[in-house]
């Protein structure tokens, strides 16, 4: 009975597979440099709007935070010891910067 039931759970699954499962191929020809190729062309865009529009603005937004904080940490720091530490926020400022102004020139770098 078990060799019955392990028997037709083998045979549906395989009959599942072969139901739901795609034949896959890049343009007919093998040629899956080509298909991605395509697909990158199509889809380069979104990607670019999506980065553009999403990703880089969060990474603003925490850097931004980041750096009004550790400028405010900083400071009372300073009014503590009476040594203000510029590093930190110099380098989030500069990572800011960078970030910002990134979205002019990143695509040209990337050839997009």
């Amino acid at each position: 009975m078990k060799k019955k039931k392990w028997l037709v759970m083998v045979t549906l699954v395989f009959v599942f597979s072969l139901m739901f499962g795609t034949t896959v191929s890049a343009a007919g020809t093998g040629d899956v440099a080509g298909a991605i190729e395509g697909t990158w062309n199509d889809a380069s865009e979104q990607i670019k709007t999506v980065v553009n529009k999403v990703v880089f603005p969060a990474i603003d937004l925490i850097l931004a935070v980041f750096f009004f904080a550790k400028l405010g940490t900083a400071y009372f720091d300073y009014r503590k010891h009476g040594q203000f530490e510029w590093a930190a926020p110099a380098i989030l400022f500069a990572c800011l910067v960078f970030t910002l102004t990134a979205p002019a020139y990143i695509w040209t770098i990337l050839g997009i």
